[in-house]
C-alpha cells in the first residue's frame, strides 16, 4: 500500500508501506481521509522525531477486513477510528488523567492516517471506533478526536456561564474552541491577527474577535475591567504567555492547548501574587470522544466550512506548507 511516509528532516514521502494484518479484535480500515493535526507538524518539524514513521491520527475509514469477535461493526461500515485508549482502571484513570495512562501512551493505530489501510487494535476498537450515520460526511466525521480533545480542555477547566475567554489562534482548533465555550455559556474573545479568520470566528459565536489590541479591548469591555477569567493559547507557543499573563483577571488561567519546546517566560512571583494558574490538557478520554461524536452527528458544532484545502497522500507535504505558512485554516488528507 501507499503511506506519506516521514523520513526526517522535513521529508514526507508517498511511498510503499506494509499493509497491516489484523488479529482477534482488531479491524481494518481502508482510509476515506484523515486530518492534518498541528501535533503531525510539530513531529514533521522536530528533529528528535524518530523515522521513518507514518502520522495522522484524525482518521475516516471504511472497515473492509474483520478480525475475531468482533460484532459492533460490519464490513462496508464508514468509522471513526481514535489513535490512544486508556486502560480505565489505573491510578491515572481513575484520577481524571486518562492521558497519562501508561496503556493510553503505548497505543496506536498501525501505521498512521496518513496511509491507504489503517490497522485499529483491539481495545481501540472496542472503546474509541464510531460508526458515522449517512448524513454526516468524510470531512466532519474527521473532526471528533480534535473536538474531543478541546471538549476535555473544557471540562477539565471547570468553564461556567458568563466567564470571559480568550482564545489565542483562530485555526480550525481554535474555532472548535470558541463554539465549545459559547455552548457552555462563556463570553468568547478570539485573538488572531488574520483578518478572515477573526470574521469566521465571529460567525461561530465569538463576541469579539481580532488582533491582540482589539481583543485585549474587547476582553475588558466584556470582564468590566477585570480582565479575562481564562485565556487559552491554541497557538503561538511562549511568545503568547506575556499577552495572556496582562490579559487576565487576578486569579485567572492561562490554559496551553498546544504543545512547544521553549522554557515558559514566566515569573513565578507572578504567578504568587496574582493568584495565577497554568493548566494543560493532552489529548482526551473515551468519554470525550463519545461526546464529540454525538455533537458532530447532531450538527451542534459547526465544522464542514473548516476544511480549507485537501490534498492526497502524495501531496501531504504541500498541505504541511499551506499550515506552517497560516494560509490553510484545515488540511484534509485523502489516499
Amino acid at each position: 500500500m501507499i503511506a506519506a511516509v516521514f523520513r526526517g528532516g522535513g521529508k514526507l514521502v508517498a511511498e510503499e508501506w506494509p499493509r497491516p494484518a489484523i488479529g482477534e479484535g482488531e479491524v481494518l480500515l481502508r482510509l476515506l481521509g484523515c486530518g492534518l493535526c498541528g501535533s503531525d507538524i510539530a513531529k514533521i518539524v522536530d528533529p528528535t522525531t524518530s523515522a521513518p514513521v507514518v502520522l495522522g491520527h484524525e482518521v475516516v475509514g471504511e472497515v473492509v477486513t474483520l478480525g475475531a469477535g468482533v460484532t459492533d461493526c460490519a464490513i462496508g461500515d464508514r468509522v471513526v477510528a481514535a489513535h490512544h485508549v486508556p486502560c480505565g482502571e489505573c491510578h491515572y484513570c481513575r484520577r481524571g488523567s486518562e492521558s497519562m495512562c501508561r496503556a493510553f501512551k503505548a497505543s496506536n493505530l498501525d501505521p498512521g492516517g496518513f496511509a491507504e489501510y489503517v490497522r485499529v487494535p483491539a481495545a481501540n476498537a472496542r472503546h474509541a471506533m464510531f460508526r458515522v450515520p449517512g448524513h454526516v460526511s468524510d470531512e466532519a466525521a474527521s473532526f471528533v478526536e480534535p473536538l474531543a480533545c478541546c471538549l476535555r480542555s473544557v471540562r477539565r477547566a471547570r468553564v461556567e456561564p458568563g466567564d470571559t475567554i480568550v482564545v489565542v489562534g483562530l485555526g480550525s482548533i481554535g474555532c472548535l474552541f470558541v463554539q465549545v465555550l459559547r455552548d457552555a455559556g462563556a463570553a468568547v474573545v478570539g485573538c488572531d491577527p488574520i483578518a478572515e479568520r477573526a470574521a469566521i470566528a465571529r460567525r461561530l459565536g465569538a463576541a469579539a474577535a481580532g488582533p491582540a489590541e482589539a481583543a485585549a479591548a474587547a476582553q475588558r469591555e466584556l470582564s468590566g475591567g477585570r480582565g479575562a477569567d481564562q485565556v487559552i493559547i491554541t497557538g503561538g507557543g511562549t511568545d503568547a504567555l506575556p499577552w495572556a499573563v496582562e490579559s487576565l483577571r487576578d486569579g485567572g488561567t492561562v490554559h496551553y492547548f498546544a504543545g512547544g519546546a521553549d522554557t515558559l517566560p514566566l515569573r513565578l512571583e507572578t504567578l504568587y501574587h496574582r493568584e495565577l494558574t497554568l493548566t494543560a490538557t493532552y489529548s482526551s478520554s473515551p468519554a470525550d470522544l463519545a461526546e464529540a461524536f454525538r455533537l458532530i452527528v447532531a450538527g451542534a458544532i459547526a465544522v464542514d466550512r473548516l476544511v480549507t484545502h485537501r490534498v492526497s497522500l502524495g501531496g501531504l507535504h504541500r498541505g504541511v506548507d499551506l499550515v506552517r505558512r497560516r494560509e490553510a485554516l484545515k488540511v484534509y488528507v485523502t489516499p
